[in-house]
């Protein structure tokens, strides 16, 4: 489904100018994003190979394993002519996962072969019919290959969603906001672009102001300094180190003249609290050490405490 925002119970709510939200997240996506291969082609099988590769493996491993894997069987007649054991042997030798995932990809391309006469089914319901592939991967396949899909919503989406327009953690929330922003007729750049968001700008360390995140003006959580989403409850575990906020807060500092107390807290950090744990005390503490080693300057502007870079 795909259109202008629908009525909502008040819990949250799209922009009112959803084209102007639509092409900022466009531009931005086409003006530069990650090159992964299989962005590069709209053949449904190398883009299925991609989606199933991808399922719990991170995408720059995926590449290789990938380029070899299609240029070994660069067609569905082919994969579906070899020996599965070969197929499962690359898997393992890959590390992409789980071996089912090799079995399903070549019963599917069996499928295709004797079902559908080597032509790939193009929506997502005939999709869901191919061994293995389940509503995600058959959405992505027919968005990404054929232009014709609903929205994708993953992990990535999730988390924009929840941040930018306050949508609930709930999966039926969730679908119904990512299908209102999809513009029609347009789900493979969306569907794109909109992930290439989630994994680049607002990952569970956002890194809004750095990667240009186009939807900033209208984002709640960049406006609260709230990062928190479904899938960061708190502070990532390997985060954490003085050195490490030591460089957010330079790298922050680098974007603004100034920065009140708080605001720099909720930037370089999703779990900053004014009163908690990682609050102004902790910032402070910090900063004293910056200012200490001749970096920032601390001072008072209309009552508030603002730290700037050290000229």
């Amino acid at each position: 489904m795909t259109g202008e925002a629908e009525e909502t119970d008040g819990t949250w709510g799209l922009p009112e100018d959803l084209e102007a939200v639509r092409e900022a997240l466009i531009s931005w996506y086409e003006d530069d994003h990650r090159a992964f291969p299989w962005r590069r082609t709209d053949d449904p099988y190398a883009i299925l190979v991609s989606e199933v590769m991808s399922q719990q493996t991170q995408l720059g491993r995926v590449v290789e394993a990938w380029e070899e894997f299609v240029e070994r069987w660069p067609t569905t007649a082919e994969l579906a002519a070899a020996d599965r054991a070969d197929v499962v042997g690359f898997w393992t030798d890959h590390s992409l996962g789980y071996n089912n995932r090799a079995k399903y990809l070549h019963e599917a391309a069996a499928q295709i072969e004797t079902t559908y006469d080597g032509e790939f089914p193009e929506t997502p319901a005939e999709l869901e019919e191919l061994m293995g592939v389940g509503p995600y991967t058959a959405n992505a396949v027919a968005s990404f290959a054929f232009n014709a899909g609903d929205a994708v919503v993953d992990t990535n989406v999730k988390r924009v969603c929840h941040r930018a327009f306050d949508v609930p953690d709930d999966d039926t929330a969730f679908e119904e906001a990512a299908n209102d922003l999809l513009p029609a007729g347009r789900s493979r750049v969306w569907n794109n672009a909109i992930m290439e968001l989630g994994g680049v700008a607002c990952g569970q360390t956002p890194r809004c102001d750095e990667a240009g995140c186009p939807w900033r003006e209208w984002c709640g959580a960049y406006a609260s300094g709230d990062f928190t989403a479904p899938d960061v409850p708190t502070q990532p575990s390997f985060e954490g180190s003085r050195r490490q906020f030591r460089g957010r807060v330079i790298g922050t500092l680098r974007e603004y003249d100034e920065l009140e107390l708080d605001t720099l807290g909720h930037r370089i950090r999703v779990d900053y609290a004014p009163d908690g744990e990682y609050g102004r005390e902790w910032l402070e503490e910090l900063l004293s050490d910056l200012e200490d080693d001749g970096l920032v300057e601390v001072g008072k502007r209309d009552g508030d405490t603002v730290a700037r870079l050290r000229r």
